[in-house]
């Protein structure tokens, strides 16, 4: 293991040598970012290495207009609001659904099985599942709108907050963002989408793109191979985690998302508007909407708290560049999704950044 690291790192330090420029390496996945941060990964890393915090953190990226929507539905006595852990304190305009706890009734599951089974043992109750997450947590909740769909448990239904990773790494390059010069992919997400889901990035907008775990060595390894294709001024899709990843992904989830849900225009904290990048639930399976249940209308929202998760989550600053960081904006009081996701980036330089490099 040791002699692996060594390698790997020697492989990054002269690549970097021979670049003699500043390089800049987007870690899409927030556990990523988490697990770089709480292994001291940066702190070996040369000068010229500069890890940018993408936009791979399901919380952060969830627009503004959806927590709204969540707590205009919270509002509602009828209602009970299943919900991940991490949603729980995320702000909206009107406080979040830790401060609406006495109004109404919040209840966190550790699953889409479990805000099920709680629409079926309180049938007077309208369940709404705040499903938020990419591909990676999509097919469960699918799993659960089919399931409520054959054994007619109408009391039940979907806020869909779910997102494609791939349509906004292409909003990044296409953009504002083209000082990112490569992606270091998720795994988790990878092991559904499978790696070719990136062919596009590196061929049209040509950023190398290595598929990594989340292991030491195994991000490490990522950034070498990275480090050596720009070295060599090659663009190539790699993957380190063939243990798990394959070319194609998991077919049988992929048809399990594509039976229930569809590809929308949808809003991002950060990047805005990006086509074809969020999913909705299909027409078969309407009456689990909850946003037709609610004859709700997704519009942008304007956050005025101050707050810059956006520009954290497009790696155009640093969480110690946003004004808030560490100061009206902490662990715990936090005023954006960055902050309260144990996967965000502002959290993850909170607990960590005394320990790294500037």
């Amino acid at each position: 293991m040791l002699d692996r690291i060594n390698k790997a790192q020697n492989m990054i330090e002269t690549a970097c040598k021979k670049l003699g420029k500043q390089i800049n390496i987007m870690e899409v996945c927030g556990t990523h970012t988490v697990s770089i941060f709480r292994n001291g990964i940066r702190t070996i890393l040369p000068d010229n290495l500069k890890l940018l915090s993408g936009p791979g953190c399901p919380v952060c990226v969830t627009d503004q207009s959806y927590i709204d929507n969540v707590l205009q539905i919270a509002d509602n006595k009828d209602c009970l609001i299943a919900t991940y852990g991490d949603m729980i304190r995320v702000p909206g305009k009107g406080g979040s659904l830790e401060t609406k706890q006495t109004t109404a009734n919040v209840k966190i599951v550790l699953s889409s099985e479990d805000a099920l089974q709680l629409a079926k043992d309180n049938p007077d109750k309208t369940v709404v599942f705040i499903a938020v997450g990419f591909e990676t947590t999509t097919p469960a909740t699918a799993v659960a709108i089919k399931e409520a769909h054959a054994d007619s448990v109408d009391n039940f239904c979907v806020l869909s907050g779910h997102k494609l990773v791939v349509p906004a790494m292409k909003a990044l390059v296409s953009t504002k963002n083209d000082h990112i010069d490569a992606f270091l992919c998720p795994g988790h997400v990878s092991v559904i989408i499978g790696y070719n889901s990136y062919k596009e990035i590196v061929e049209d907008y040509g950023r190398p793109c290595v598929v990594a775990g989340f292991e030491p060595i195994q991000i490490i390894e990522g950034l070498a191979e990275i480090c050596r294709q720009l070295a060599d001024g090659k663009t190539k899709l790699e993957s380190v985690y063939s243990a798990v990843v394959t070319a194609e992904g998991n077919t049988i989830a992929q048809k399990i998302i594509e039976e229930c849900f569809e590809p929308a225009d949808g809003y991002w904290r950060g990047l805005g508007e990006i086509e074809k990048s969020t999913l909705k639930i299909k027409d078969k399976y309407s009456k689990f909407d909850a946003l037709k249940r609610f004859d709700i209308t997704e519009t942008p929202v304007e956050d005025t708290s101050g707050c810059q998760c956006g520009e954290v989550l497009c790696g155009l600053i640093d969480p110690p560049q946003c004004k808030l960081f560490g100061k009206t904006c902490t662990i715990n009081t936090p005023i954006g999704p960055c902050m309260v996701s144990s996967e965000g980036a502002c959290a993850a330089w909170y607990k960590y950044s005394l320990k790294e490099k500037p």
